[in-house]
C-alpha cells in the first residue's frame, strides 16, 4: 500500500472553513494522542510555507517563549 501521508492529511481538511479547520487544530491538541502529530506538523508545514519572512519571525517568537 502505497500511503502519502501529507497528500492524505490536505485532502481530509481541503475546504474546510476557518471554524472547521481551527476545531480540527483544537480537538488535536487536546486529545494528546501521539497520532494526531503528523496531521498537525503538515498543517504546520502549510502555514510556514504561506507566511512572509515576519510571520515566520512571529512563529518563532512564539515557539521560543513557549518553550521557556
Amino acid at each position: 500500500m502505497n500511503l502519502n501521508l501529507r497528500n492524505a492529511i490536505i485532502a481530509n481538511v481541503s475546504g474546510n472553513t476557518q471554524e472547521q479547520l481551527k476545531d480540527t487544530i483544537v480537538d488535536a491538541i487536546q486529545s494528546g494522542e501521539e497520532k494526531m502529530l503528523p496531521g498537525l506538523g503538515v498543517l504546520f508545514e502549510i502555514i510556514w510555507n504561506h507566511s512572509d519572512e515576519n510571520e515566520k519571525q512571529e512563529m518563532l517568537q512564539s515557539l521560543e517563549q513557549g518553550l521557556k
